[in-house]
């Protein structure tokens, strides 16, 4: 992979992230990989607002020179837009960085999203994904939601038979419960599982996790840093502005009564990150890295700047008394 100056406060520029295998594959995936979920642009429903592609191809461009190794996309992400804007720039880029996508997300003519997980379905999802990365075979290919769950055995069958083609090197699952991922098992081997796990969606601790760990099955989380509300960029008066078409506007953390805690915890992700010269959000990325099941993390960035303020989470880890500190204030909080 391309390699340039990790020019963050807390990484220097000889330092060389850290790379980590992926649950029963033989894929070594950077800590940190480009989430392409908003890229995708505006105009579906889980739009983050407008988007221009130049600036996406400059994001993901960045991501790869600093040492991000794996970008994470689905075909659902701007209703296509998104695969064919990685496949651009990974294209122009000349290097081919690790590819995952995610299937069983389809849209009606109006851009409203549905499920379906027919073998039909799936075969025309995996063809289109192919050709809009523009690549013969994708490096991990998820099965995005388990809906619906009556169908989630045959579909995994047929993306087992999928990797036996070789249009998919490996096969994981998001969004799943540990019942569903035992209900996989004695079909195919999961390589992996994509939760939503940060510091303010803690529900996968009990049991997802541990399972995930127990079985060898690796843990790529998402949405460390909560749609951007844990970067130390959004205030109150950008969460009341952000525009009518971007999904998180209706969002429980982005509106009162949870936003004033959530922007109190990351004044303390501030506090933390400026002993070493680094964000907020990489504090936030660093938190659930911590995890011993997790073994890397879907970073979203819409700008190279984006792209650079994160970068440092591909070496930065918390200190056991940062980590506490957080943990001491996120016990505090929930039982005020």
């Amino acid at each position: 992979m391309g390699r340039g100056t990790l020019y963050s406060g807390a990484m220097t520029a000889t330092a060389t992230p850290a790379l980590r295998r992926l649950g029963n594959s033989d894929l070594n995936l950077s800590a940190i990989g480009l989430g392409a979920w908003a890229i995708g642009g505006s105009n579906w429903q889980y739009a983050w607002g407008a988007q221009e592609d130049a600036e996406s191809i400059a994001a993901i461009h960045r991501a790869l020179d600093l040492g991000v190794n794996w970008i994470d996309t689905a075909a659902v992400y701007g209703l296509g837009h998104s695969e064919e804007v990685v496949g651009r720039a990974v294209k122009s880029w000349g290097r081919k960085p690790f590819l995952f996508t995610k299937c069983s997300r389809l849209w009606n003519p109006d851009g409203t999203i549905y499920s379906n997980l027919d073998a039909a379905s799936l075969t025309n999802e995996l063809d289109g994904s192919l050709k809009r990365l523009g690549v013969e075979t994708i490096d991990l290919y998820q099965i995005h939601w388990p809906r619906p769950e009556e169908q989630i055995e045959a579909a995994w069958e047929l993306l087992a038979r999928f990797r036996e083609q070789g249009k998919v090197r490996w096969i994981g699952v998001s969004n799943f419960s540990a019942a569903q991922m035992r209900l996989l098992e004695p079909i195919a081997p999961i390589t992996s599982l994509q939760p939503p796990y940060s510091m303010l969606r803690r529900e996968v601790e009990k049991d997802i996790l541990p399972f995930a760990e127990g079985h060898g099955i690796g843990v790529i989380n998402y949405s460390p840093m909560v749609s951007g509300l844990l970067t130390g960029r959004m205030t109150a008066e950008r969460a009341g502005a952000l525009p009518e078409d971007d999904w998180r506007r209706n969002h429980p953390e982005f509106r009162e009564p949870r936003l004033s805690r959530n922007l109190r915890l990351v004044e303390l992700l501030r506090e933390i990150g400026s002993a070493h010269g680094i964000t907020a959000g990489v504090v936030a990325v660093a938190w659930t890295l911590h995890h011993p099941a997790v073994t890397a993390a879907i970073v979203g960035g819409r700008s190279a700047a984006q792209v650079e303020e994160t970068a440092a989470a591909l070496t930065f880890r918390l200190s056991e008394q940062e980590y506490g500190a957080i943990g001491a204030f996120l016990a505090a909080e929930n039982e005020a």
